[in-house]
């Protein structure tokens, strides 16, 4: 037997290595997220990973009371408990109505990077109005690689004619620590699913860079938490079969009541701004306006990218929205002919909040824009405010102008804080310290057009109604 020089054993060795690797098996263990769905178009959103479930046995992440919210040296992260490593490689997609599966669309192999968390979008335009699609995703590290594959689905939007009945979920806050199922993540997804919805709306705090087990403060921290999140069973079966928008908030751009200019440990604050669209599907704007229908349009907003420094003095140029933004949200509202028209935002508009809180319209620190959007929105008939970020559920009405707004509460009961019923004032119509969501179901009773809002905790059951007929 001819015995090989050892450097040509070495090459050999490392050949076979990076061969192996290069056609290591490639799965889907973030599942899918189907968002920005409109009558005719979706984005959808898939990460091509390692492994197909997230590392269940790893290492516990240590206590850190660092009061800087910095985080300790993790050498190894695919080791620690929850990681979930991604993998170079490609990634198509397969589309057709369900009722007609021989009208399939395949797109071209698209490359799916791990210096782009190994995440990657299709933007899917000419899809029929209220019609349920069935999509499939193949994944593969190489052309000679297994392929893996995964499934889910999708309702468009009815068409700006049809009468349809319409039901959403809008929910707030949610993090991996403050899960109340260790082994699944958030039980609101499946009771949310149960109840049934058309879509699903996240108002922010999707994640919290700046809490601990891990502090998100690099951008491999920041991905390392999203990753873990979205790997749990029932956030990944939940949004493989569910419409959905995303909006971000201060905790998952950069920290607490954050705004532009500032940076959190090694993440600046464009790094902030490039990882959320990383990680949901997003259009072109983070700010939009969608149509489900006849009676129902909704208003999307961005709340962290323009606003002025929320120590700056309150007066005509210190804003939460930014010019642009306002003109184009007084501009949609008034152009609109839906029956009922509701703003989501981040943060609320109306409150009451807490009073040393200076971050949102209902605080001191912005009265002034606060007054004008209210005064806007009183000025429409059946307009609506929802809001995410308190951490309490309510329903208030605007003392001044009477415009109703709708606090749709925390993911968890855990989560549920900084508030309590005690200090319930004239202006509430409903308070509860829960987790929980809001569910909103646009329908026609007794050939009126309906509005019915309502507040369920984590295990699904009611805590509120209210119903609105719209003028």
């Amino acid at each position: 037997m001819t015995k090989l020089p050892f450097l040509c054993l070495l090459i050999l060795a490392i050949a076979i290595g990076s061969h192996a690797q290069t056609d290591a098996p490639a799965h889907f263990a973030n599942g899918i997220k189907v968002g920005e769905v409109t009558s005719d178009s979706a984005i959808i959103w898939t990460r091509l990973t390692e492994f197909p479930e997230r590392n269940v046995d790893g290492k516990p992440f240590p206590k850190n009371n660092d009061k800087k919210r910095r985080s300790l040296d993790y050498p190894d992260l695919d080791a620690m408990e929850g990681a979930v490593p991604g993998l170079n490689g490609e990634v198509r997609l397969t589309y057709f109505p369900k009722a007609n599966p021989d009208s399939a669309t395949t797109t071209d192999w698209q490359q799916a990077q791990l210096n782009e968390n190994s995440t990657a979008q299709f933007e899917l335009r000419n899809l029929q109005p209220a019609t349920l699609y069935e999509v499939s995703l193949e994944g593969r590290s190489s052309k000679e690689a297994p392929k893996g594959s995964v499934t889910g689905s999708f309702s468009t939007a009815p068409a700006i004619d049809d009468a349809a009945t319409v039901s959403f979920a809008v929910v707030t806050g949610q993090d991996y620590p403050r899960r109340d199922d260790r082994e699944n993540g958030h039980q609101i997804y499946p009771k949310m699913t149960k109840l049934g919805i058309d879509f699903f709306v996240h108002t922010g705090d999707i994640e919290y860079y700046d809490k601990p087990e891990p502090y998100g403060d690099t951008i491999e921290l920041a991905r390392f938490k999203w990753n873990r999140l979205y790997a749990m069973p029932f956030q990944r079966d939940f949004h493989n079969h569910t419409a959905s928008y995303f909006i971000k908030d201060d905790h998952d751009t950069l920290k607490n009541d954050c705004w532009p200019g500032q940076t959190y440990g090694d993440l600046t604050w464009e790094d902030g701004l490039n990882l959320f669209p990383e990680q949901v599907p997003m259009g072109e704007k983070t700010y939009r306006t969608l149509r489900w229908g006849k009676d129902l349009q909704i208003w999307l907003v961005e709340g962290r990218d323009y606003r002025s420094p929320n120590t700056m003095p309150d007066g005509p140029d210190k804003t939460i929205w930014g010019k642009e933004q306002k003109q184009w949200f007084k501009e949609t509202v008034e152009a609109s002919d839906a029956t009922f028209r509701i703003l989501i935002s981040p943060t609320p508009v109306v409150g009451p909040d807490r009073g040393n809180k200076n971050d949102n319209h209902a605080n001191k620190g912005f009265t002034h824009e606060g007054d004008e959007l209210r005064d806007f929105i009183a000025s429409q008939e059946n307009m609506f405010v929802v809001c995410g970020d308190r951490h309490w559920q309510y329903v208030s009405q605007d003392s001044r102008t009477g415009i109703r707004e709708y606090s749709c509460g925390p993911t968890t009961d855990q989560h549920a804080s900084g508030f309590t019923e005690n200090q319930r004032s004239e202006m509430h119509r409903y308070l509860k310290i829960k987790g929980g969501f809001l569910r909103v179901e646009i329908s026609r009773v007794d050939g009126k057009p309906t509005a019915t809002f309502r507040h369920h905790g984590v295990n699904g059951q009611l805590y509120n109604e209210d119903i609105q007929v719209a003028e």
